[in-house]
């Protein structure tokens, strides 16, 4: 039986998200290898990945705090934190608070202002631009709000050279592309979620078909991004070569998905996992 502490610490840790703030810290981490062409010293890779670990963790927590009307309908955040009573709203909503500014005040003050600024950059734009305007209002809610997840690779690179560029600008890019499809596919297949929740997901405003072709589209423009990446030479060939192969895999799961009849599901949740595997096999393959 765990404690009472035990039990309320795994809540507070639930709610910051971990598995998304780990898939954000990967992106960090090999954009500051690319930027440092090498690994970066201790200090530095420790405060810039822990500045972004709460800031992204405090972000997911005031958002928690302000979808808890929306979560409870929904059956796959039924179970978060603050719907379930284990953690208390205005408790969620400090906690979430207070790591984002300790984020910046930490790395504005051990690591640089460049990276204390993107690291804030993503804080805000995730919980006022995504969270709290586009979420509910409107079905480009992942194209223009899921921008949030694309400033890692900025607060990497930041933190190992102090400024930023055309290269980490492309990761940005890259992800910003990336994230519709990726996003979309979970929202064919959990379309009820989303209407009981009366969240305007694109394949409930535009149907299934319109999304699946712009979902298409965004993974091709994915691989053209990842593609021009190495233009820069930034990146070697085994990237080149990942970024490929697995682009092509990734339109092409896309153009399986058109074809997929919209009261099936197979490949929507098939196109979720491999996106998944995508964006991850691509930022390793830079640290290559």
């Amino acid at each position: 039986m765990l404690s009472q502490v035990q039990k309320t610490v795994r809540a507070y840790v639930e709610l910051t998200k971990p598995g998304i703030v780990l898939w954000l810290l990967i992106t960090a981490y090999c954009a500051m290898v690319v930027a440092h062409h090498g690994a970066p010293s201790l200090r530095i890779t420790v405060f810039t990945l822990l500045g972004l670990a709460m800031s992204a963790g405090g972000a997911h927590a005031v958002n928690m705090w302000y979808d808890r009307d929306i979560d409870r309908i929904m059956q796959r955040t039924a179970r978060r934190p603050v719907v379930t009573g284990r953690i208390k709203p205005s408790h969620a909503l400090i906690f979430g608070i207070s790591l984002g500014v300790v984020s910046f005040v930490g790395m504005t003050w051990l690591v640089n202002w460049v990276a204390a600024v993107a690291s804030l950059g993503g804080y805000l734009f995730y919980i006022f631009i995504y969270t709290m305007w586009l979420k509910r209002r409107s079905p480009q809610n992942i194209v223009i709000g899921g921008a949030a997840g694309a400033f890692p690779p900025l607060v990497g690179w930041a933190g190992a050279t102090g400024h930023l560029g055309l290269v980490p600008g492309l990761m940005f890019l890259l992800i910003f592309l990336w994230t519709p499809p990726h996003f979309w596919s979970l929202a064919l297949y959990k379309q009820e979620d989303y209407r009981k929740a009366r969240i305007p997901m694109m394949p409930l405003v535009r149907g299934p078909r319109a999304t699946k072709i712009q979902s298409v589209v965004y993974a091709v423009l994915s691989l053209a991004a990842s593609v021009i990446l190495y233009l820069t030479h930034s990146v070697g060939r085994v990237y080149l070569a990942v970024a490929v192969v697995l682009g092509v895999l990734f339109v092409m799961s896309n153009v399986r998905l058109l074809k997929e009849p919209a009261d099936e599901t197979t490949w929507a949740k098939k196109t979720f996992r491999f996106s998944l595997i995508y964006i991850a096999a691509l930022f390793l393959a830079m640290v290559v």
